[in-house]
């Protein structure tokens, strides 16, 4: 059986790795005919302050938009997008099952390992907790 076409998730929060996980998706999205989809999740637990949580909602919308502008750009025009408000992790891996996505591309923020192992990592997570294989992008920068 051959995997391609398949879903591809591409989970975005506006970081340079993230917009390069987000080029790679693009990338293996054209390259094998398959559909792409982008999530923005929300933490809006992270603020205590209803305000707080409409200005990150309206962010994530933002920053959906210009990620969806730029992936139409590049040539794929099946791309949806996903705006979703909860833990990151545990958000990206339902909206992956609920997809039956079949790759998962996200950046890694490249935390140090006693940073990591103190507050955990959200690709670390989903790697972990991932129904399908994940693709975790880190820029030069992280492996040095």
């Amino acid at each position: 059986m051959d995997p391609f076409p398949m879903t591809v998730l591409s989970a975005t929060d506006g970081s340079r790795e993230a917009k390069l996980a987000t080029r790679m998706a693009v990338g293996i999205a054209k390259g094998t005919a398959s559909e792409l989809h982008v999530v923005c999740v929300v933490d809006v637990g992270a603020a205590a302050d209803p305000r707080l949580h409409s200005g990150l909602r309206q962010r994530g919308r933002e920053l959906l938009g210009d990620q969806m502008t730029k992936i139409r750009e590049a040539g794929v025009t099946a791309a949806s997008e996903h705006l979703v408000a909860g833990r990151p992790d545990r958000e990206i891996v339902a909206i992956a099952e609920k997809l039956g996505a079949g790759l998962i591309v996200m950046g890694s923020r490249g935390l140090g390992g006693v940073r990591r192992a103190l507050m955990g990592s959200v690709s670390d997570s989903v790697v972990r907790h991932a129904h399908c294989p994940v693709l975790v992008a880190r820029s030069r920068e992280d492996l040095i």
